[in-house]
C-alpha cells in the first residue's frame, strides 16, 4: 500500500473518530515535534494565528527537537483534517502526533 493510501485512510479514520467523540464546534489540541529551528517554529504558531490558539513550545532534553501543542477551537473534524494537512505541507520534517 502506498502512503498517500496510508495517509488518507488514517484521516477518514481520524474524521469519524473525531465525529464520535466531541459535539463541533470544539476545542482540540493538536501536538507537533519539530526541529528546534527558530524558523519552523514561528512558522508552525503562524498557521494558527489569528484563531486564538493557546501555543506551548518546550524543548527536548537535548534541545535538538522541540515539542509544540496547540489548543485550538475548531469548527468541525474537516476543519481539524485540512490544518493537519497545512501544516504538513508548509513544515518540512513536522511529526504530528
Amino acid at each position: 500500500m502506498n502512503d498517500d493510501k496510508k495517509t488518507e485512510e488514517f484521516y477518514l479514520k481520524l474524521r469519524a473518530q473525531l465525529y464520535d467523540t466531541a459535539l463541533w464546534p470544539s476545542e482540540y489540541l493538536y501536538k507537533f515535534i519539530v526541529i528546534t529551528e527558530t524558523s519552523k517554529i514561528e512558522k508552525l504558531k503562524s498557521l494558527f494565528n489569528h484563531q486564538g490558539a493557546v501555543i506551548k513550545t518546550r524543548p527536548s532534553k537535548n534541545g535538538k527537537y522541540t515539542s509544540i501543542s496547540v489548543n485550538v477551537r475548531m469548527k468541525n473534524p474537516d476543519a481539524v483534517i485540512t490544518k493537519y494537512k497545512e501544516v504538513a505541507t508548509e513544515i518540512e520534517g513536522v511529526i504530528s502526533l
